[in-house]
């Protein structure tokens, strides 16, 4: 039945989408009036999620500081549990807690290195690479290090989101997983007897979820993979439809077969797309050996004083904290959907696996990335204003500097970031679909195909307000799910005391 799903798919991208190739300029049109459609309905929407208030010469974004705020609360509540329990976390990621004995069941559809991979190519994507590129380009090296820090603590959100996504998860007769905020905030929220409440809150989140699937997760994605290929390998802009059939094929090769697909997938993808990178960023760091103390310097000199940045500081501080909130996504959500499908019987155990998700993707990739640029020097302010590049331009620039031949595996590594960001982030709403609209085969193959449409349109046209739109969804996302966890921590730190306890009785077993 999924071989027919496949082929009835990639029939119906085929037909449309050829189609479609012969009538570019139409889609063209069709994506500029969208975009001003949109704009004028919905520009307000965006106005209000990225209301910003006067901080010295800049302006700073107040759902970046409800990101922030949160993350250090839950940090201090939860008593620095990202470094306390950091050992545990390796070892149940390690599977020592795992009984190996296969007679014991646990429900659930994937292990816990297969939901960590699979949140993990959600949030490690282009943010890492043109993100970073845009940070620095405006805040300058000291940015690293305020990047640095809000991943650290954001690990605390990743716990508490993650360890209530798989207490509230609703297990299906198939086997099959549904869980995420969608759920805690209903169930979680009545259990506080604010049902109705919880239900508003869930129902808001599952909205903004959909909403940002389809742009930043797919059209986002693709549209920036298809400009990476394009100025690397030199392929026309006409050559766009084709790219974007290929794309959703193999998108839609994976999201067919459900999470156990996904997760089968990304646990190989992202640590070889992880490795690639990395490796690198290694060897342009050994290449450049000499160089890497008078980097920290820079960027611990300039997360204090700004110099040589816009907004000094101030400047430096703001981009630092949105980079990493909107890189490592943690108290958006997203990533409780993914954790939810993992085989446990334990939610604290998923809890303490996530909050690994911000250290890997904000204080090691995004660092690394940091280095790389600074190290390079294209970020001068003289080399920036000659230039005018910012993004994934800026960073493509960096490591051309050591070697021209990495913008080749740096297009390769982009590509597989933008791929295993689609992947994750069709589950995510599919999840949110389903929570809106009912589970059922038909309705589930009715929002895959949509969103393969999806995948070809944002390599086509060119967005402006639609790409806003769909940010400002995803952390509108942020605003229902932290309301919701606020209420809800106290359960969680009932859940991981137990955990804890029993693991220091020998209740729960280390295996070898």
């Amino acid at each position: 039945m999924k071989k027919q799903y496949l082929v009835a798919t990639i029939l119906l991208l085929s037909t449309t989408l050829t189609q479609a190739a012969e009538q570019q300029s139409g889609l063209a049109a069709f994506g500029a009036g969208l975009d001003s459609f949109m704009a004028n309905i919905f520009g307000w929407f965006v106005d209000l999620i990225f209301f910003s208030v006067p901080l010295g010469d800049v302006s700073f974004p107040l759902i970046v500081g409800w990101l922030l705020v949160a993350a250090l609360i839950f940090t201090f509540y939860f008593g620095f549990i990202q470094f306390r329990l950091i050992g545990l976390s390796l070892d149940i990621v390690r599977g020592k807690y795992t009984d190996p004995n296969p007679a014991v069941k646990e429900e659930g559809e994937v292990s816990h290195f297969q939901a960590l991979a699979t949140a993990l190519s959600g949030t490690v994507g282009l943010g890492n690479i043109a993100g970073v590129g845009a940070a620095l380009a405006i805040g300058g090296p000291g940015a690293t290090f305020w990047m640095i820090m809000v991943g650290l603590f954001g690990m605390a959100s990743k716990f508490v989101e993650c360890t209530l996504g798989v207490k509230y998860r609703t297990i299906l007769p198939s086997g099959a997983v549904s869980g995420g905020p969608m759920y805690y905030l209903s169930r979680g929220m009545a259990e506080r007897g604010m049902g109705g409440f919880g239900k508003v809150l869930a129902v808001g989140f599952a909205l903004m979820t959909i909403l940002a699937t389809f742009g930043a997760g797919n059209m986002f994605q693709g549209n920036q993979a298809f400009a990476v290929m394009s100025s690397t390998f030199s392929i026309p802009t006409d050559y766009s439809i084709f790219f974007g059939i290929v794309l959703a094929v193999l998108v839609g090769s994976v999201i067919i077969g459900g999470m156990p697909r996904i997760a089968t997938v990304t646990e190989k993808v992202v640590p070889f797309m992880a490795l690639l990178y990395i490796t690198m960023a290694v060897i342009v760091l050994v290449a450049n050996y000499n160089l890497i103390g008078a980097a920290f310097t820079e960027i611990f000199v300039g997360a204090f004083t700004g110099a040589g940045v816009a907004g000094g500081f101030i400047g430096a501080l703001i981009q630092g904290l949105k980079r990493a909130t909107f890189s490592n996504e943690a108290g958006v959500g997203s990533a409780a959907i993914a954790h939810s499908a993992v085989k446990t019987n334990e939610p604290a155990t998923e809890g303490l696996v996530a909050l690994l998700e911000p250290f890997i993707d904000t204080v090691i990739i995004c660092t690394m990335t940091a280095l790389v640029i600074t190290i390079s020097g294209v970020n001068t302010a003289a080399n920036l204003q000659t230039q005018a590049i910012t993004g994934v331009e800026l960073t493509r620039a960096a490591f051309m500097q050591t070697a021209p031949i990495f913008q080749y595996f740096l297009a390769v590594a982009v590509i597989m970031f933008a791929f295993s960001t689609m992947i994750s982030w069709s589950y995510y709403g599919l999840k949110a679909w389903t929570y809106l609209f009912g589970e059922g085969k038909v309705g589930e193959m009715i929002y895959k195909l949509i969103f393969l449409v999806f995948v070809v349109i944002g390599t086509i046209v060119q967005f402006s307000f639609v790409i806003d739109f769909s940010d400002a969804a995803l952390f509108a996302m942020a605003i229902f799910n932290i309301i919701g966890l606020y209420f809800l921590m106290p359960i969680v730190k009932k859940e991981v005391q137990s955990y804890v306890a029993r693991v220091k009785s020998g209740e729960i077993k280390k295996y070898k």
